[in-house]
């Protein structure tokens, strides 16, 4: 507990130490965003900088990824989050919720309370959806896939359609687990995340 503190204090310690000049973009995620079985370097968060600073957009990437995070633990997160005052939240939550086939309508819940929170405190968010291999039934992945849609119409925020949209189900861009992307693979996602986002910066 004193060690999950201690981190926490660190963590907004080097937020509030930030180049003032920079705005800051926080990712909050799961292990597809946490760089799970790659250098957290290579993970799609920093790689996601790297192009923001290419194209002139002085951002400083956040990479709030926590393997096995759910949607439920995720919310219990944001209040450090909101503490560092960011300018824009990605929220990339919801596919451990639908890997261990938590019901949608407590999915959503969890989603809605995530966002009305973000906008109380004037803090843009954009929807990261997700999508289920089809053998979890074909009613439970519909209506997974449409949590997101319904969220995102509901608050009146943007979406990133699908995180992992050309990289899930490819091996060359995973890693043995055929889950997880590798750096070629978070490479693609920061490229397709760039392309939803870039408007809203």
């Amino acid at each position: 507990m004193k060690l999950l503190w201690l981190s926490l204090v660190l963590f907004i310690s080097c937020l509030a130490q930030a180049n003032e000049a920079s705005k800051k973009l926080v990712i909050i995620g799961d292990s597809l965003t946490e760089g799970y079985g790659v250098e957290k370097s290579q993970a799609f968060p920093a790689q996601l900088e790297k192009i923001l600073n290419k194209n002139k957009l002085n951002y400083q990437v956040i990479n709030g990824g926590v393997s096995g995070s759910t949607t439920s633990s995720g919310m219990s997160r944001l209040k450090w989050f909101l503490k560092a005052k960011p300018d824009l939240i990605i929220l990339a939550l919801g596919a451990n919720d639908g890997l261990r086939g938590i019901k949608v309508e407590k999915s959503q819940k969890n989603l809605e309370d995530f966002i009305s929170k973000c906008q109380k405190e004037n803090i843009p968010v954009i929807l990261a959806g997700m999508q289920l291999p089809p053998n979890y039934g074909k009613e439970y992945t519909s209506s997974f896939k449409k949590m997101f849609q319904e969220v995102a119409k509901k608050y009146k925020v943007p979406q990133i359609p699908f995180l992992i949209e050309g990289v899930a189900g490819k091996p060359e861009l995973n890693i043995e687990d055929g889950i997880h992307p590798n750096p070629k693979g978070h490479i693609i996602i920061a490229q397709n995340v760039f392309l939803h986002i870039k408007d809203y910066l």
